[in-house]
């Protein structure tokens, strides 16, 4: 298994995330026609269908370890399904803004992962560049327009103090949750390639879903969805099953978790510009603001240090 060059693994990582931005702008009409798990079943079963020949172990590929399988069931079950659960029904207790903020610190939880789990080294710019990222994210999240309508708000009789902080909780828990899904997810490119990889944790997203997916199916009008909506859903699919997880596999093979995790302000980014775009949103000064000080921890973590300038001076 050849690992990548540097610039091609950050072409990667970053591809990947501006796709998860805009599939997640692009799958607001799909969860409002379809119900939450049947989409998630029928995603990872296009995706499946679309990976058979990925599921084939490579010739030059060791046995299955009992360890590489249990982080490919964690790298599943923490990064496509706990996430999915925790980020849901913490925005339903909370309120999107809320969410925004504490999702803010997913390149912050990756880094101290990375360097509990993984040991690896997080040099002080990595560390500026975290920083740099969670305050980016963060103030888009408190520059949206909808938060004026939030402040002052009380919760409303459904949701009492204890479930706020329930969602508060599940929103930190889906923050672990994609921190794992990270570092686990460079811990198994030692091992396997990233073809393979994402096509065996889409196997286990399948498995996971399949009990709720085929309930809700079995209850679901299907014929009432417009074709429209299946050429998005299979979009959905592709982008969210395949194309964005093979990128970041690809793209952690060569650069360390915590470097790898700043990308992950490119995913606001990239679902406000598809909004913009696409659904005929605006952004303010304020979000443009926070847009500057987001791609700049990208520049940060990713600018060659004086050290690998004067290595290639002399090389």
């Amino acid at each position: 298994m050849t690992t990548p060059s540097r610039p091609f693994a950050y072409l990667c990582l970053a591809l990947s995330m501006a796709l998860v931005g805009s599939y997640v702008a692009l799958s607001k009409p799909l969860a409002a026609v379809l119900p939450v798990f049947l989409l998630a079943w029928m995603r990872f079963g296009i995706g499946g269908i679309a990976m058979l020949h990925w599921l084939r172990k490579p010739a030059n590929e060791p046995p299955l370890t009992p360890q590489t399988k249990r982080l490919l069931f964690l790298e599943s079950f923490l990064g496509n399904f706990m996430f999915t659960i925790c980020m849901l029904y913490g925005v339903t207790l909370t309120d999107a803004i809320s969410a925004g903020v504490t999702l803010a610190a997913i390149p912050a939880a990756v880094a101290v992962m990375g360097w509990a789990f993984l040991k690896e080294r997080v040099a002080p710019r990595t560390w500026a560049a975290v920083v740099c990222a969670v305050f980016g994210i963060a103030l888009f999240a408190l520059s949206k327009p909808e938060l004026a309508a939030h402040a002052g708000q009380a919760v409303d009789g459904k949701n009492s103090h204890n479930l706020v902080w329930l969602g508060q909780l599940l929103l930190v828990g889906a923050v672990l949750c994609e921190a794992a899904y990270t570092v686990i997810g460079k811990k198994l490119t030692g091992s396997l390639g990233p073809k393979r990889i994402t096509s065996l944790i889409n196997l286990w997203g399948f498995v996971l879903t399949t009990p709720a997916g085929l309930y809700m199916a079995l209850r679901f009008d299907f014929a009432a969805v417009g074709w429209g909506t299946w050429v998005l859903l299979l979009f959905y699919a592709l982008a969210a099953c395949m194309w964005t997880v093979w990128l970041w596999m690809t793209g952690l093979k060569a650069v360390p978790a915590a470097q790898g995790g700043v990308f992950s302000v490119l995913l606001p980014v990239s679902a406000a510009l598809v909004g913009v775009l696409a659904l005929g949103e605006s952004l303010t000064g304020l979000q443009l603001f926070a847009f500057v000080i987001a791609l700049a921890s990208v520049l940060l973590a990713t600018l060659p240090s004086r050290a690998a300038l004067r290595m290639g001076r002399r090389g």
